[in-house]
């Protein structure tokens, strides 16, 4: 039997992402959050309440603050990087950090292996939650590449009015293509550098399959360029593409570090909490 003196498990959670604002709705005790589905980034607004089931958590999610007007989860929220590994490592060790989900994007490489060394270093259980990527179907004309660097040097073959659903984070590596013209979507605006011939439309998804094939037919869209994040949320342009038989620049998302254990979802990530606490309230 857990110990009620005991402070509540402290669970942190690097997030931005869906499945983080779902696993902390789930988590924080007597908090509903939007139920939303697993692999979907960005929920229609009106989503029904789940109560929490975990009411014996303390909850604190790590934003890294490069969106403008973050969605907030329930419980604590901390907005800034931590200096690196060692920075994050002492913060989970001075915040008595019981579990470290890294819940972030899955092109969110860098702090990834920082949460990987961290939790190494601190000694505390490491959960990477990642949403199943997307896979190609009867139809597709994917081409797929490993960076966005390879994504560039692929374009001047496929087409000249590029669709760049790549994050306004990314734009250097295109910067250098003079003649394709590119429609460029975000969620905040994109500072330089950039390609010089570019529209910017600002929005958030989701995305539906009659208005990606609306906005393909009205800028004339030859090539659509996008990661492999696996959400259904902006799946629908890879539909659309595919029924306009225009080619798909596909950058696969980079592997989680060696030895981090994956859940597809938040659910299997509470499971995957309730284990872990569990061994450690037997021992």
């Amino acid at each position: 039997m857990p110990d009620a003196a005991r402070p509540p498990r402290h669970v942190l959670i690097l997030g931005g992402t869906t499945e983080a604002r779902r696993l902390a709705a789930t988590l924080v005790p007597g908090v509903a959050g939007a139920s939303e589905p697993a692999g979907v980034p960005e929920p229609a607004e009106g989503a029904e309440p789940v109560p929490s089931p975990e009411p014996a958590r303390r909850v604190t999610t790590s934003l890294a603050g490069r969106v403008a007007a973050p969605r907030l989860p329930a419980g604590e929220v901390r907005i800034g990087g931590f200096g690196g590994p060692e920075g994050l490592a002492r913060w989970l060790r001075e915040h008595a950090v019981d579990a470290l989900i890294d819940a972030t994007h899955p092109f969110a490489d860098t702090i990834s292996h920082n949460a990987a060394l961290a939790a190494a270093t601190a000694h505390v259980p490491l959960l990477a939650v990642r949403r199943p990527g997307w896979v190609p179907g009867p139809g597709d004309d994917w081409h797929q590449v490993t960076s966005l660097d390879e994504a560039a040097a692929a374009l001047p073959a496929l087409g000249s009015r590029i669709f760049l659903t790549t994050g306004r984070m990314g734009l250097a590596h295109f910067a250098h293509l003079t003649d394709p013209w590119f429609l460029v979507r975000s969620v905040d605006a994109p500072e330089p550098p950039h390609p010089p011939r570019m529209t910017t439309l600002l929005d958030r998804g989701p995305f539906t399959l009659d208005g990606e094939r609306q906005l393909l037919r009205d800028h004339r869209i030859d090539v659509l360029v996008t990661k492999d994040s696996g959400a259904a949320a902006t799946a629908a342009k890879l539909t659309a593409a595919r029924e306009a038989g225009i080619p798909v620049v596909v950058v696969r998302r980079p592997p989680v570090p060696d030895g981090v254990p994956v859940a597809a979802d938040p659910d299997a990530a509470v499971n995957w909490l309730r284990e872990v606490f569990s061994e450690a309230d037997s021992r």
